[in-house]
């Protein structure tokens, strides 16, 4: 009796990464089918569509596009906006994999094309141990995304996998020449999707909300050193950009969106030993309510030791050596100790 073969459905963009795990799984066996999601209506978001429908062409494999220009407006770019019109600092790619890539992607790939599993150009490695699904560290440390994958929850997880965790960068792109796939030569993907180049973040929120006078003010003696034309261009630890004439340098200490004040300071004022965690999200089932993990306030930090005090749906952050920029609205992200597995995370609240 011959042996049903497995679907694996790839979120493909176009880019290398994606486009070599795709390959992967069809070399491991898989029926491989690629699914594209058009995030916003644009030349640019074309432009990645064409890409991934030229990679499945050569691989050789289905490839199915889902527009999601609705969900992604709701979900990611009105929460960027907001973000920042609140004195925030967003995480859009953390909503995007939330809403979108393992919200409607994921369950398109799951109900409508019967897929076995999940995959995407993660960096990640998926582990089931004692009948949980958990998150560890990809081989190459300087692209691992666990950052970005915290509030995946156990369904989802037990059906993604992560082709390229036990591959470096250089290896992947070594593996799109020697196959000649489309993307080879292709620039890392852009932080932020839907601003593209030459168009800045800060150039767009001000087309978005136009200039509005406010006054920096000194966090410590509260001395007005000037004025700005926005709150929502600055955040928390930006030094530069700020275009003050001061004795030392100013950093962005605090944002008050309500009144248009970013209270600046020097370097010192910008260290803190404690924060506040909303919107918590634990990978799998985790029952301590006091513990210490290695934590990470933004994706491109080292990990920092600190104790850790479950109430209801928040935690209380106390860490052992001050950290800079606790930044509202960033995520706040849980390691174990001893492995650097994920536990969970949430939203600063500072």
């Amino acid at each position: 009796m011959e042996v049903e073969q497995k679907k694996a459905v790839v979120a493909m963009s176009g880019g290398v990464d994606s486009s070599v795990a795709a390959l992967l799984l069809k070399q491991q066996g898989y029926e491989v089918i690629g699914l594209t999601g058009k995030m916003i209506n644009s030349e640019s978001a074309q432009a990645v569509i064409n890409n991934a429908k030229r990679v499945a062409d050569k691989l050789g494999i289905e490839h199915h596009v889902c527009d999601v220009t609705e969900l992604f407006k709701e979900k990611v770019i009105n929460y960027f906006e907001n973000s920042y019109k609140n004195g925030q600092t967003p995480n859009p790619c953390i909503m995007c994999n939330q809403f979108v890539k393992w919200g409607f992607l994921f369950d398109y790939a799951i109900n409508e094309l019967k897929a076995d599993i999940f995959a995407t150009g993660h960096y990640a490695d998926i582990r089931c141990e004692d009948g949980f699904y958990k998150l560890y560290p990809a081989k190459d440390e300087k692209k691992d995304q666990l950052y970005f994958l915290y509030r995946l929850n156990q369904k989802q997880l037990s059906k993604t996998v992560f082709p390229l965790y036990h591959y470096d960068k250089e290896e992947v792109k070594q593996i799109a020449i020697d196959y000649d796939l489309p993307p080879k030569d292709s620039k890392e993907s852009q932080d932020i999707c839907f601003i593209q180049k030459p168009v800045t973040a800060k150039k767009y929120l001000i087309d978005r909300f136009g200039c509005k006078t406010g006054d920096f003010i000194d966090v410590l003696t509260g001395k007005k050193w000037g004025q700005h034309q926005g709150c929502y261009q600055y955040t928390i630890g930006q030094r530069k950009g700020i275009g003050i004439a001061a004795p030392y340098p100013l950093y962005v200490i605090d944002i008050d969106a309500e009144k248009n004040i970013v209270f600046v300071g020097r370097e010192e004022d910008n260290y803190k030993k404690s924060l506040s965690v909303r919107n918590l999200n634990f990978s799998y089932p985790f029952n301590s309510e006091e513990f210490d993990a290695c934590v990470k306030i933004r994706y491109n930090m080292n990990p920092k030791k600190a104790h850790i005090r479950i109430i209801n749906e928040c935690a209380d952050v106390s860490f052992y050596e001050p950290i800079n920029s606790v930044t509202s609205g960033q995520s706040c992200v849980f390691y174990d100790l001893n492995d650097m597995h994920l536990i969970g995370g949430g939203i600063i609240n500072r």
